[in-house]
Order: C-alpha cells, then sequence, then structure tokens
C-alpha cells in the first residue's frame, strides 16, 4: 500500500516538474497566476450571455404545454387523458376473456407510461369505480363513503363489454411509437361513442384546469339520435351518487355556469330525518363532519348525529325536542354539505390545443366521430370483401379455363414466363374484372394445391360470390344512409347497456333559502339604552328577542334617526334608543306607526310606513331631518295592525274653554314609503301621547301561492294562488295514493311529490270518491265524506294498500258515468247522480257499492244542479270587526273616567275652586 502512495507521488511530481520546466515557474507561483490571469465573460457580449426571464419562460411554457396536452387534460376524439388511454391499450393487449391483476396491468401499461405506477394504479382504480369501461372484481373502495381499494396485487379487472364494443378496432387506429420508441401506442382510441360525456372528467393542468360532469348513457345515445335527426336536444348531469340538481344555471356546462347539488333528505318520522344520496363529490363522512360542525355552531339544533352508512349511505338525524323538521331540512341545505355548487368546466383538446366548449359541442363532435368511424369501418370491410370476391373470380377462372394445364404453363422454366403464359391466358377476362390483375395475384394463383383444384365446386364458389356480393350491397346501402346506421347503432348501444345504467340523480327546482331564514335563534339579542349598546353578549341588558348570529337589527332613535347593522356580540350603537329589533329584508307586513315633532317647536306629523330594503350602516331619518326633530309616539306591527291613540294636548292658560284631547285612528292613515312625510296631526303643542285601544290588520289576509316546480309555498306570486289565509287556517293537502294532511301556511313547509289536489282547507266541504276496495274483491265504492283536520297522514280509501282511488270531485253535486266492460260490456253504461246516491259519514266509511259487475271505467261528468247563491245583504256587510269589534274593544284610556278639567288641572298643578257653569 505504501509503495502504491509512493508511486502516485512521485508521478504528481513529475508532472509539476514538467509544468515547472514549461512555464520557467515553480508550482506556487504556477497557481497564483493561473488565477491572477482569469478574465470573466465580458457581460455585453451577447453570444455568452443566457438571461434567466427568457431561460425561465420558455422552459415554463414547455412545461406548462406538456401538462396540458401530455396529461391533466382529455382529448376530445375518445375523451380520454393519456394515462387512461394507455391503460386501455394495454388492458386490450392482455385480453383474454380472464380478470388480470391490477399489479399486471399497472406494469404492462408502463411500457407506454412514463410516469411510474403510481399515477397508473390510481388512474386504473378511478376509471373502475365509474363501472363502465372496466369490469372489477375485489375492493375497489367505495365512492360513497371515500374508502380507498386495496393494494393492487389482490384486487383484479378486465375489459367491458360496452368497452370491447365502442373503443376499439386495430384497423381505424392511428399509431405512434412510445416514449421509448420501443413500442407503439395509439395516438387516440376509435371510441364509437361519447365517452368523455359518460365518465366526466377532472384535471388541473398550468394555468386552467378541466371538470366534465358525467352524464346517462341512455340520455346520452337519446340526445345523439336527436342531433342526428336534427332535432333539438339537452343534455344534464347524473351522478352515481344519486341526489338532486337544479339545472337552471349549468350553461351546457360551459365555463361559467353551477350547478347545485343537494343530498336527498327524507323524513323517516317527525323526530328523525334520514340522507340516503349525497351530494356528488361528498362522501359519508364528509357529509356528517359538515354537519357536526354546523350543530357545534348552533346552527342546526340536532341531538344526534347517526351514520349506519355500508353499502348504501344511511346518516340518520336525530332532532331536539320541538324542532320543526321541514326547517331542519332547510338548514341542512343552507348551512352544511347538503346543498353545494359545482362549476363545470368543458375545457378540452382538439386540433392539439386547449378548447373551451359546452357539452352539446362535445356530444355533436362525438356524434360526428362515431358516424365517421362507423363509415371508415365499411369501407374497409367494404374493400375485403371486394378483395375475397376479386380473388374468388379469379381462382374460378383459373381453374374452369385449364390454364394450369397448358403446355407453355407446363414447359416453362421460371416463374416469369409462367406468370407471362397466365396473363395471357387471363387478358380476355380482364373487362369483368374488379381491379387489375397484377403479378402478386398470380403468383398466389401458382400456389393453390392440386388437392383443392381436385375439389373445385363451382356451385359453392358462385353462391360465395352470390354472398359476397349481396353483402357489398348492403354495405353500399349503408353507405349512403350513414345517418341511419348511426341512430341503429345508438339504438343499439341503449337497448343492450341502457338497463343496466339508469338515472340516478333527480332533476328538480331548488327553492333559493336564505340562510338567515333557517338559522335557529341560537342567541338572544339584548339592548342596554342607558351606554347605547347592543348585542347577544350584554347577558344583564334589557332582552329583546330571541334571533341568530347571521340576523340584522334595526335601531331607532328618539330623534327619528335609524339605521341596520349586523348583529355583533357588543356593538355601540348611540344612545336615546327608541326601539330595536331584528330586521327582516323585504317584509313589507311589519309597518311602524309613527308621531313625530317637526324641528324643535314645528307642528305634529302621523305616518304609516314599512322599510322593505335598506343599506347597512347607513344612517335614516323618519322625520323630515329638521334639528330638534324628535319621535312622540312609536310602535312596530308585526302584521299591519293600526291602533287607536289618544291625543292630550298642551293646556292654555289664557283660555276658560279649551278642548285639549283629541282621538286618531292609524287605520285612516295611509301606509307609504319611509321617506314620505306623514299627514299633519297638529300644529298645538303636545303633552302627552297615549294608546286607547288596540287596532286590527289593515293588511288583510295573507296571500300564498303554490310553486308546483320546488313543492313550496310563497308569498310572491309564484305558481298557484291557494287564497287569502289569516292566522288560524290551514292548508289541505291530497296526495294521489289517497292520503291526506294538514299544514300550516309556513314558508318552510315540505310538500310531497305525488299531490292530487292542495288548497285552503274549507271544513264544510264535501268530498266525493270512488275507490276499488282491495277487500272486497276490487268493487267500486262511492263514498261521501268531510276531510277531518289532522297533521298526520289520514287515508280515505281504507287500510288495505292494494286499495286504489279512482276519482275524487269537490262538486257539490256531482255525477259519475260507469262504463262495464269485459263480459258485462253489453250493459253499456250508467249515470250515477252521487248526492242521491250515498250520504255524507266519515272519511273513514267504506261507502256505497257501485256494482259487482266487470267495469271499464268511470269517469266524471259535468253537474246538471248547482248550489244557490246566497244573498249576504247588507248585514254582513256592517258587521264583522268593524261593527261589533270596536263596540267591545278594550279601553285602554289612561285618563278614563275624568273631565278634561281634572286632566288640566293635572298638567297645570292648579285647582279650579270655582268651575264655570256649562
Amino acid at each position: 500500500m505504501d509503495d502504491i502512495k509512493d508511486k502516485d507521488k512521485d508521478k504528481k511530481d513529475e508532472n509539476l516538474s514538467r509544468q515547472q520546466d514549461e512555464t520557467g515557474t515553480d508550482g506556487d507561483d504556477l497557481a497564483v497566476d493561473e488565477h491572477s490571469d482569469y478574465k470573466p465573460v465580458d457581460r455585453f457580449d451577447a453570444s455568452a450571455v443566457h438571461h434567466l426571464s427568457g431561460m425561465y419562460k420558455n422552459w415554463f411554457l414547455d412545461y406548462a404545454s406538456y401538462v396540458i396536452l401530455e396529461r391533466a387534460v382529455p382529448h376530445i376524439e375518445d375523451g380520454l387523458k393519456p394515462v387512461q388511454r394507455r391503460i386501455l391499450h394495454s388492458m386490450k393487449q392482455m385480453d383474454d376473456g380472464r380478470y388480470n391483476k391490477v399489479a399486471n396491468i399497472v406494469g404492462h401499461t408502463m411500457q407506454y407510461h412514463p410516469h411510474g405506477d403510481a399515477s397508473i394504479g390510481d388512474a386504473l382504480v378511478q376509471m373502475g369505480q365509474k363501472d363502465l369501461l372496466i369490469d372489477t372484481q375485489g375492493n375497489w373502495g367505495n365512492i360513497l363513503t371515500g374508502d380507498s381499494a386495496a393494494a393492487p396485487r389482490y384486487i383484479e379487472a378486465r375489459l367491458s363489454k360496452f368497452a370491447l364494443d365502442t373503443v376499439f378496432n386495430p384497423k381505424t387506429t392511428e399509431w405512434q411509437l412510445s416514449y421509448d420508441g420501443r413500442n407503439k401506442e395509439p395516438i387516440t382510441l376509435p371510441v364509437k361513442f361519447p365517452l368523455l360525456l359518460a365518465q366526466g372528467a377532472n384535471g388541473i393542468a398550468v394555468g386552467l384546469s378541466s371538470r366534465i360532469l358525467p352524464h346517462n348513457i341512455n340520455e346520452i345515445c337519446e340526445a345523439a339520435i336527436s342531433y342526428l335527426r336534427g332535432e333539438e336536444f339537452h343534455l344534464y348531469p347524473d351522478f352515481p351518487t344519486g341526489g338532486s340538481i337544479d339545472v337552471s344555471r349549468y350553461n351546457d356546462g360551459q365555463r361559467g355556469g353551477t350547478l347545485k347539488v343537494r343530498a336527498k333528505i327524507e323524513k323517516l318520522d317527525n323526530k328523525t330525518l334520514v340522507i340516503r344520496e349525497i351530494p356528488f363529490t361528498k362522501t359519508a363522512s364528509s357529509l356528517q363532519e359538515s354537519i357536526t360542525k354546523a350543530v357545534e355552531k348552533g346552527k342546526l339544533k340536532i341531538r344526534k348525529v347517526e351514520d349506519m352508512t355500508a353499502r348504501e349511505v344511511e346518516i340518520q338525524l336525530h332532532l331536539a325536542p320541538g324542532v320543526s323538521s321541514d326547517k331542519t331540512i332547510d338548514a341542512l341545505y343552507a348551512f352544511t354539505d347538503c346543498e353545494i355548487n359545482i362549476a363545470p368546466n368543458c375545457c378540452v383538446i382538439e386540433d392539439n390545443k386547449p378548447q373551451f366548449l359546452t357539452v352539446s359541442d362535445v356530444l355533436r363532435h362525438s356524434v360526428d366521430r362515431t358516424k365517421g368511424l362507423l363509415r371508415r369501418e365499411l369501407e374497409i370491410r367494404r374493400g375485403e370483401l371486394q378483395e375475397q370476391l376479386f380473388y374468388a373470380s379469379l381462382e374460378q377462372i383459373f381453374i374452369e379455363e385449364r390454364i394450369y394445364k397448358g403446355k407453355p404453363f407446363e414447359n416453362a422454366t421460371n416463374t416469369d414466363e409462367l406468370c407471362a403464359y397466365i396473363d395471357k391466358c387471363l387478358t380476355p377476362f380482364y373487362p369483368s374484372m374488379i381491379r387489375e390483375v397484377r403479378k402478386e395475384d398470380i403468383l398466389r394463383l401458382l400456389e393453390i394445391k392440386m388437392q383443392r383444384i381436385a375439389k373445385f365446386n363451382k356451385d359453392k364458389n358462385e353462391e360465395l360470390i352470390a354472398r359476397i356480393k349481396d353483402e357489398i350491397a348492403g354495405i353500399d346501402k349503408d353507405l349512403s344512409e350513414m345517418t341511419r346506421v348511426t341512430i341503429e347503432w345508438f339504438q343499439f348501444l341503449q337497448k343492450k347497456y341502457g338497463k343496466d345504467h339508469p338515472r340516478r340523480t333527480e332533476i328538480k327546482s331548488f327553492d333559493t333559502i336564505i340562510a338567515a331564514k333557517v338559522a335557529e335563534k341560537n342567541e338572544k339579542l339584548y339592548v342596554d339604552r342607558k351606554e347605547g349598546f347592543i348585542g347577544y353578549g350584554l347577558k344583564k341588558a334589557e332582552f329583546v328577542q330571541n334571533c341568530s348570529d347571521l340576523d340584522d337589527v334595526v335601531v331607532f332613535f328618539r330623534d327619528g334617526k335609524y339605521k341596520v347593522i349586523k348583529i355583533q356580540d357588543k356593538v355601540f350603537v348611540g344612545k336615546n334608543i327608541l326601539h330595536v329589533q331584528v330586521f327582516k329584508k323585504g317584509d313589507k307586513r311589519t309597518i311602524y306607526n309613527v308621531v313625530y315633532r317637526d324641528g324643535k317647536t314645528g307642528p305634529y306629523y302621523i305616518k304609516r310606513f314599512n322599510i322593505t330594503s335598506i343599506t347597512r350602516d347607513r344612517e335614516y331619518d323618519l322625520t323630515l331631518g329638521t334639528p330638534g326633530s324628535k319621535v312622540m309616539y312609536f310602535t312596530a306591527n308585526p302584521n299591519g295592525e293600526a291602533e287607536v291613540i289618544k291625543v292630550t294636548l298642551n293646556p292654555n292658560p289664557k283660555k276658560k274653554k279649551q278642548n285639549i284631547f283629541m282621538e286618531k285612528d292609524f287605520s285612516t292613515i295611509k301606509i307609504k314609503g319611509r321617506a314620505a312625510q306623514g299627514n299633519l296631526l297638529t300644529r298645538e303643542g303636545i303633552h302627552r301621547i297615549s294608546l286607547k285601544s288596540h287596532g286590527h290588520s289593515t293588511l288583510g289576509g295573507r296571500k300564498v301561492w303554490f310553486d308546483p316546480d320546488v313543492k313550496r309555498i310563497n308569498f310572491d306570486s309564484h305558481g298557484e294562488l291557494l287564497g287569502e289565509f289569516f292566522d288560524d287556517d290551514e292548508i289541505l293537502v291530497v296526495l294521489k295514493n289517497g292520503e291526506y294532511y294538514f299544514t300550516n301556511f309556513d314558508s318552510n313547509n315540505h310538500y310531497d311529490g305525488d299531490i292530487l289536489r292542495i288548497e285552503k282547507f274549507d271544513s264544510k266541504k264535501v268530498w266525493t270518491a270512488v275507490v276499488y276496495d282491495a277487500d272486497n274483491q276490487n268493487y267500486p265504492y262511492l263514498k261521501r265524506f268531510y276531510m277531518e283536520e289532522s297533521k298526520k297522514h289520514q287515508s280515505f280509501v281504507g287500510d288495505n294498500p292494494n286499495s286504489r282511488l279512482i276519482l275524487l270531485t269537490d262538486q257539490v253535486y256531482p255525477r259519475i258515468n260507469v262504463v262495464y266492460g269485459g263480459a258485462d260490456a253489453a250493459r253499456g253504461n250508467e249515470e250515477i247522480d252521487c248526492e242521491q246516491f250515498v250520504g255524507v259519514k266519515g272519511f273513514k266509511a267504506k261507502g256505497k257499492r257501485i256494482t259487482t259487475y266487470a267495469v271499464e271505467k268511470i269517469e266524471e261528468l259535468e253537474p246538471t244542479r248547482f248550489p244557490e247563491e246566497q244573498d249576504n245583504g247588507d248585514d254582513d256587510a256592517s258587521g264583522g270587526s268593524d261593527g261589533t269589534a270596536n263596540d267591545s274593544a278594550e279601553n285602554l284610556d289612561p285618563d278614563a273616567g275624568k273631565s278634561q278639567r281634572q286632566v288640566i288641572d293635572e298638567i297645570t298643578g292648579q285647582l279650579e275652586l270655582f268651575p264655570d257653569d256649562e
């Protein structure tokens, strides 16, 4: 070892000595001189300078283009990303009808995909979970629970029959070399179906993203057929997780659109809700977590959240006592992931660059490509048949003419002579040939064995030629009618595979849920009038009302100023607070009754107004804005009540006779805007204003509409008018299965989808029904009854679930027509006056049997009798609240029983010893 070191040292010394001889210096001087002679590159030399910004720009663009084109965004031709395309190509190469280990598929795909096994495995699992192109076996995870798939060595896959039918055809596939040049891979697969719309796609590239939602196979086929026929079509997403969607702003899947997705929430009973279908992109565990967080924040009053999800989703929500299930459903949509928004972005690769299209554009392009591929397949098949026909004809001529037995054939010394002789013999037949006879065709004739020539059967060969010609004629017909062929192709796919893919997601209109309206009253609003604070953190201050932390609060002050602020824990609003309450935007029924003084000594005005919209934190004035103005009287009336007030004027000491009392009924004052001046009340000074009697609402009942699209009631004139409702009125809901129930007219109520009748309940209305009674051999029964009030579902068709409601009417004198059929068709028909046929009984009564004969149908006839109109006369017009209510109204006058002189003395503090005789 030491010898080796010595040799290395000697060699270094020798090299150093050689350098010293060449330069005339020692080693140390050489080192110093070399560094001192170094000259940096001239920074002004353009050939030597590399600008970092330019390098970054070029490299970044190259990288971004690669990610967009080769990794994240699907191609419009086949709807696949490169990794998906390579997986399918590998599976086709491995396909033998049996399952293959996913690990083997991943390994085989690595011949084509240069990004490792992890990306291939993840993409394969995602494709397998879509249950369209890949037939899976084993634990492939669960999109409902978010559970991941088992390891690739434990699960298996093979191509589905749908994939084999629609995705592959090597004859129409364009090929390219793989990344290492060792293999060929498809540029795009010849997919004969809008696969991109069926599977959907989601990818994030550099500078853009793509999000195409999955659609239903049946609807894709129907839309494709409509497009081919020149008809209008619409496509909407369908998710494997179910739920419901609102497509009003879907915008055909184009960038900028929005899709609302909701979980499906059912009422298990009045105290329990159950979620069985979840929004797309969410799992049962993530949905449960969002609900739990909302409960912890006080948005929901749910006693217990129980996740019972196994193969199917089932999340049970146990409500707290006294909580409305309908309002809780709305709150779940407002505060949890039970309702989400999905923003589609239909970005695809077309002509080697990203394009932003619509779902309809993708469908049209895919259908046109499918038509082109079908045409290409037919043309290829036609060419193959023509070649087969050509050779069958050539072979028959060669054998029948015994060309192989001619002297020149037998005496030929080489192949060229044979070919020349055969070509000469075939020359008379060339005009009847499909194409020109080439040398390779003649060489193929020379390869015919004598055994085949000996067994040649002319009849069979001509039969084969006839079949080939028939098939070519059929192909020619198809090529001239490609639209029909393409329609038949989509009809075939729908018939074969459509039944396995029913629509899972319900399309419906959603009502807009305002979070503040459905938020639980989880806070209490307090006001500290002395210090000028309001909020839900002032536990020792004056309690106002229950509220939520999403509410706005309107605050009125004694000088007439008012404003709306966001509710907070504690906020200073100013002193001299007059009134505080939760503000409801768009509320037209809360009416404020006010008397105010204009300035310090001005006249007094009386006004009624509402506040429907207002800018938060901006100060407004209900007076004219004159300095020194003051509110003398103020009430807030939630239903437009109009009270009667007693105004006591300041007495004038100089007047012996004066009237200091005046009464004013607010119902005589019109409701105007908040900026209106109001009516002049008096120019005299006012000592006090007191309430004399409570009033009644001047707004009448509340008009209620039912919107059949969202199955909700509203007060905004949407849908069918149910009527004008007062506090005690109820809504009657009759279902198609013969059940009915009652609700109040709260806008948070949810209604069933199979409603037969919905209207304002009239307890005096008589209903007539025809029912096929399953307990009595399905004979038709006629019954007349009143709907008895009940919050629970009641059935007037009986307890047997097989009984069926045939007809329901509320005509006073109904008539029906019974048409006999079957063996009793000769009886014709029979008209029945229902009012005379059966009396009015309870809704549970069986009614009266109509007939025991066979009935084809029972239908309602126009009535021939009508109830007489009742003349109410003038008594009703003068009665009611205007006639009797005022007479019996409570008198709240604080000066009741006192004379005017006594009140004046109390105000002035004087005693009248010698009152004037009046």
